[in-house]
């Protein structure tokens, strides 16, 4: 429910702000403002929102958070009424509309919140009318940059007394809209102090959908969202983890396979229709069946094997750094969850809850530093010694292949490799883009670089960290490409430099 003309005029009867000065902006939200005035012995906060069921204005005592990003209206105010002073205040008749005049040097500024559900708006204008911007335009209404703006006709003079008083202490007292027939009054509001408090009360916790309540609920529920998704992917993890638990058992299944190549048509069928070859198990005792693909041979099979054995090797350190980001993500949801549920400023729910919305959930990093993945080849890039010897020293493998810019400090850049293929051109010239972008050769838009297999990197002895001696290198010039670059951090996500 937004505030009637009454109840305007009773929030703004309390105000002390005549000759105050405008020190801060903030925008919470695209339809909340909130103006920090300050007078010697007397620091205000006036919230305007235009929200559709709860439009307003009154002082309020809660801290109001900032946005991640400024936004347009916010701008707008800073850099043409920050830093003046209230000149008036007065509510337009019983329009519900008010007018606060700023003035700073030899110029003037009107700022009209019009509080009507449905058609709210905040709009600046100069002291003639015309439009400097409106937080919502409506080129219906002209309500636009270099628009006029046009009061309602009224049959009353502006009001600014119907604050409940000693001779009229009812706060439930009918009052008469001049020319209108329906009649208002100032609601009955529980709590103690003055009209602005209780109303700012009032709003923090009925506020529809701008309550407490109702953004505690919204905020869970995304929160519960995201550790629904999380839970699942740590299943998956979970999943892979045992699958990899045991990688040395694939090189024995191997080595039995080779052992019993005589038995090559010893197949056995399951009932799902699955090929095994039951043998003999000389490592850990007893049998085992083997499952074989039949269109390879028993060689092929353990081939495989030995494969998955590779694998489980680095794929299980793999999981497990996850495994244990994806937990911690979720300790961090319970924390956070808890925390809303225990805060009783309802702007600061909002505010997290447009964070998310603006910033999307938070991701779980698999990687140390910087990773993407295009047509199915994976880049990882070390920016820092420390990112570049974790990479080193656990996440990539032998035939991966290491670039790094010569006679320049800077990024590791890895590709890792994929069975049976080799690196095409274009992946390779993306990769040292990359390797000249983050290192000192950055400035001069080209450099020479070494790239060679991870095998062939040796440590160098009592070196600093992550510092490594290539053999076996090759060389390739780079010459730094915007384009190339520009798609390359998008895929990254820092396409914001």
């Amino acid at each position: 429910m937004s505030l009637n003309w009454l109840e305007i005029n009773a929030v703004i009867s309390e105000l002390d702000i005549v000759g105050a000065q405008l020190q801060r902006i903030v925008q919470p939200a695209w339809d909340t403002v909130l103006l920090s005035l300050y007078k010697p012995g007397r620091a205000t906060q006036l919230l305007f929102c235009v929200a559709h069921g709860a439009c307003r204005l009154h002082e309020t005592d809660y801290q109001i958070p900032k946005t991640l990003k400024p936004q347009r209206f916010t701008e707008l105010l800073r850099s043409h009424v920050r830093g003046s002073r209230v000149e008036s205040i007065v509510q337009i008749g019983n329009e519900r509309i008010v007018r606060i005049r700023f003035g700073r040097d030899d110029e003037a500024c009107d700022l009209y919140a019009r509080l009507w559900s449905g058609a709210a708006n905040l709009i600046l204008t100069r002291p003639d009318g015309t439009i400097i911007d409106a937080l919502a335009r409506k080129p219906a209404r002209g309500e636009i940059s270099g628009g006029h703006f046009v009061l309602p006709t009224t049959n009353t003079t502006n009001t600014t007394s119907a604050a409940p008083t000693a001779e009229s202490p009812s706060l439930g007292a009918v009052a008469a809209a001049s020319g209108n027939e329906r009649s208002f009054s100032i609601r009955q509001l529980t709590g103690e102090g003055s009209f602005n408090k209780k109303i700012d009360e009032f709003y923090a916790h009925h506020g529809s959908e701008l309550s407490r309540e109702a953004l505690v609920l919204r905020a869970t529920a995304w929160l519960d969202n995201r550790r629904s998704t999380l839970t699942v992917r740590r299943a998956s993890l979970e999943d892979r983890a045992r699958a990899y638990a045991d990688p040395d058992r694939f090189r024995e299944l191997g080595d039995i396979l080779m052992a019993n190549l005589h038995r090559a048509q010893d197949f056995q069928l399951s009932k799902s229709g699955r090929s095994f070859l039951d043998c003999e198990d000389f490592f850990r005792g007893g049998s085992v069946l083997i499952p074989v693909d039949r269109k390879r041979d028993l060689v092929g099979n353990a081939k495989i094997l030995y494969e998955k054995a590779k694998k489980a090797k680095s794929g299980g350190r793999e999981t497990a750094i996850e495994l244990e980001l994806v937990n911690k993500s979720l300790q961090e949801l319970a924390t956070l969850r808890l925390a809303v549920e225990q805060e009783n400023n309802p702007h600061q729910i909002r505010g997290l809850l447009q964070k998310w919305k603006q910033s999307g959930p938070k991701e779980t990093r698999r990687f140390p530093g910087l990773s993407l993945e295009k047509d199915g080849w994976l880049l990882l890039i070390g920016r820092t010694a420390a990112e570049n010897d974790q990479l080193l020293r656990r996440y990539v493998r032998g035939n991966d292949t290491w670039l790094h810019a010569r006679d320049h400090s800077g990024a590791y850049v890895f590709i890792k490799s994929r069975k049976d293929k080799s690196i095409p051109l274009e992946l390779l010239l993306d990769a040292g883009n990359l390797a000249v972008y983050y290192s000192k050769a950055r400035r001069n838009g080209q450099a020479d670089l070494y790239y060679t297999r991870v095998k062939y990197l040796r440590r160098a002895k009592d070196g600093p960290k992550g510092l490594v001696i290539p053999t076996q290198e090759k060389n390739i010039h780079i010459k730094l490409e915007e384009d190339r670059l520009r798609q390359l951090r998008r895929l990254i996500g820092h396409d914001d430099e």
